[in-house]
């Protein structure tokens, strides 16, 4: 086959994203040298930007190239300085943010890794996630999808990949300062249920295993693997954690001395070792040298560089294969270029072009979602999505919370709230009272936790945590 080889990534629309660690200086272990890096990185750019249509687009209906966003952004090459025959109106991040604008996007019958995806690379690409338009908040859209049955999944437990990419969704794309929004109680949950999901033999696949003696017994799949790493790094879980270290062993387990590849479930591939470096990456382990340089000399980063054609830019699914794929190209570079699952924008070269676009301000009269969790300091965390529709151009936490009260998704974030209006000092959420130096606190887009108090400002795309505690 010559297309990526797993129905979860087709699922995905194909894989998803998280910080970079450049490879620029590499010990003198390291078989690919800089300078061939930086020129499987050229060529692997030039080749990504032939992908884009005339209109300017990449991504559309079904499965697009919408990660190759990710990967320009790996590679430094700002999102927003792609267009078409040099035409900046239809460059390529204005032509993607008005597309996850659209009311209709993604379709009638979303899934979460429709958002999971829409949010890596629309973080990659300069777009602030949470403030795509005025209506458009792809972190409270994810945040929907919280399962409060099952803590810390989102979407259906059992397609487990969904929990996977929420956490390199919500951990990778920082706001435009660079700080984690989403609060640490909320991936804790998350890397809980990762682990509960690593098969025995220290990786993961795209099934949930968590309580399942079968599935937890039976093989690990490479691409799971690197994406499961990642989302562990990008929670703030180290890479000599014992879970990691063992998916770092799974993934040399599999390594195949004579040219570097990993030993996928589809056998030798591009996609899966893309995948596997980009986890390594992210975990902050050198794919080039200690475990992943074999004992013939060759490390993952010699296999996907020697799948590149060149000076076309593309690569190549399978060794056989006689023409590039797209998707093994943009798995590939992201890779070589040392990213993980997303990565922060460049700075853009096109004249006026911002770093970052986001809505400023709520529309007055738009309907919109917030991002909101509650924690009560017991280990009980409230997960949503708030649909509220502002009179302002801002809002109070009030307004918030009392939107969460009746539209919530999941429902029950928010059952009671004192005082019940007013602009004071909250006394009590959920039934749980102040009591002397244990409070209710706020934090916004990952700020210090304050004395929440229902007339704090609350902007347009603000991701808001609520936790009771000293």
């Amino acid at each position: 086959m010559s297309r990526p080889p797993t129905t979860r990534r087709l699922a995905l629309a194909v894989p998803a994203a998280l910080g970079a660690f450049a490879l620029t200086a590499l010990p003198a272990a390291a078989t690919s040298t800089p300078a061939q890096i930086a020129t499987s990185k050229t060529n692997g750019v030039a080749y990504l930007k032939s992908l884009q249509a005339a209109d300017g687009s990449y991504a559309g209906t079904g499965l697009s190239n919408e990660w190759a966003f990710s990967a320009f952004a790996a590679a430094g090459t700002a999102v927003v300085d792609v267009a078409p025959g040099g035409d900046t109106t239809k460059n390529a991040r204005t032509v993607y943010r008005t597309l996850l604008s659209t009311a209709g996007w993604p379709s009638a019958t979303p899934v979460v890794t429709d958002y999971e995806r829409a949010t890596l690379n629309a973080y990659a690409a300069g777009i602030d996630p949470a403030r795509v338009s005025a209506s458009r908040n792809l972190i409270a859209d994810v945040y929907g999808y919280w399962q409060n049955a099952e803590a810390g999944y989102f979407g259906p437990s059992a397609t487990y990949n969904g929990t996977v990419f929420a956490g390199l969704a919500l951990a990778g794309a920082k706001t435009q300062t660079g700080v984690r929004r989403v609060p640490q109680a909320l991936l804790d949950k998350v890397v809980t249920r990762i682990r509960a999901n690593q098969h025995h033999d220290g990786g993961w696949d795209f099934q949930k295993a968590e309580g399942n003696p079968t599935r937890l017994s039976a093989p690990g799949d490479i691409d799971m693997t690197g994406a499961s790493m990642a989302a562990l790094c990008a929670a703030g879980v180290p890479n000599t954690d014992a879970d990691v270290v063992q998916a770092k062993a799974f993934l040399k387990s599999k390594l195949v001395a004579a040219n570097g590849a990993f030993n996928a479930l589809y056998g030798v591939n591009t996609n899966s070792n893309g995948w596997a470096v980009a986890g390594l990456n992210a975990c902050g382990i050198n794919p080039q040298t200690g475990d992943f340089l074999t004992t013939l000399g060759k490390t993952p980063v010699d296999f996907l560089i020697a799948q590149q054609y060149n000076p076309g830019g593309g690569f190549k699914y399978k060794s056989t294969d006689t023409v590039p794929s797209a998707y093994a190209s943009i798995d590939a570079l992201r890779a070589v270029a040392g990213g993980g699952f997303t990565a922060a924008p460049p700075t853009p070269v096109t004249a006026g072009a911002p770093k970052w676009v986001a809505a400023s301000a709520f529309a007055p009269g738009t309907a919109t979602e917030l991002a909101l969790t509650v924690d009560d300091g017991m280990g009980n965390l409230k997960v949503c999505s708030v649909a509220f529709t502002p009179t302002a151009a801002t809002a109070t936490l009030g307004d918030v919370l009392d939107a969460a009260a009746t539209s919530a998704t999941p429902s029950g974030c928010v059952t009671g709230v004192t005082p019940s209006s007013g602009t004071g000092t909250i006394t009590s959420l959920n039934g749980t009272s102040n009591s002397g130096s244990q409070t209710w606190k706020v934090s916004v887009d990952g700020s210090a936790f304050a004395a929440a108090s229902r007339g704090r400002t609350i902007g347009v795309g603000d991701t808001v945590a609520l936790r009771w505690g000293a």
